[in-house]
């Protein structure tokens, strides 16, 4: 199962690469334009992604994790977005500088699991404080659905603009089988 994580996270930093030259091909106000999304804009949108990836990764290296996945230390020292609606990047240069930061924690830490740790039931709290323990696994999932659900929100808007991202879909990135 490792592999197919592996594949959602260089999947992930893709399409990322792909919405960051998208969103290069428009003005700045059009970016932070309002648009009837549930983040108000497109820049709010990628916003929301850095929110949840953030919280995520710090959720995967919380009580002591980090030691033994390294790569998320990168993010030990980030702040805890405060709500999903967060904006923690003004403007596109800036998000881009914390999307690829965070894509190459995400691709570290993947390369970083092993089989045994994706079983593994993790105890972290929600936004509202609340205790959960999840399959760490399931949360994995959860993760690259999230991110794809939004970046198809994502692509919407920019289709709207005029602005075409290319193909999105995951068989792209698949290995071919010779």
């Amino acid at each position: 199962m490792r592999d197919h994580f592996q594949l959602m996270a260089d999947y992930n930093r893709w399409m990322n690469g792909n919405l960051h030259r998208a969103a290069a091909a428009l003005p700045a106000d059009a970016l932070d334009a309002p648009r009837g999304a549930f983040f108000g804009s497109i820049l709010g949108t990628l916003n929301h992604l850095v929110v949840a990836d953030t919280v995520w990764l710090k959720r995967f290296g919380g009580e002591g994790r980090d030691a033994h996945w390294t790569a998320l230390q990168a993010v030990a020292g980030m702040p805890m977005p405060p709500a999903l609606d967060a904006r923690p990047c003004a403007d596109l240069a800036q998000w881009w500088d914390t999307r690829r930061q965070l894509d190459a924690v995400i691709v570290e830490w993947i390369g970083q699991l092993a089989d045994a740790d994706l079983d593994q039931v993790l105890q972290y709290r929600n936004m509202r404080g609340d205790v959960q323990r999840r399959r760490l696994s399931h949360l994995l999932l959860h993760l690259f659905n999230h991110q794809a659900h939004h970046r198809g929100q994502t692509t919407t808007l920019f289709s709207q603009c005029g602005v075409d991202v290319g193909v999105t879909d995951l068989l792209v990135r698949l290995p071919a089988i010779e």
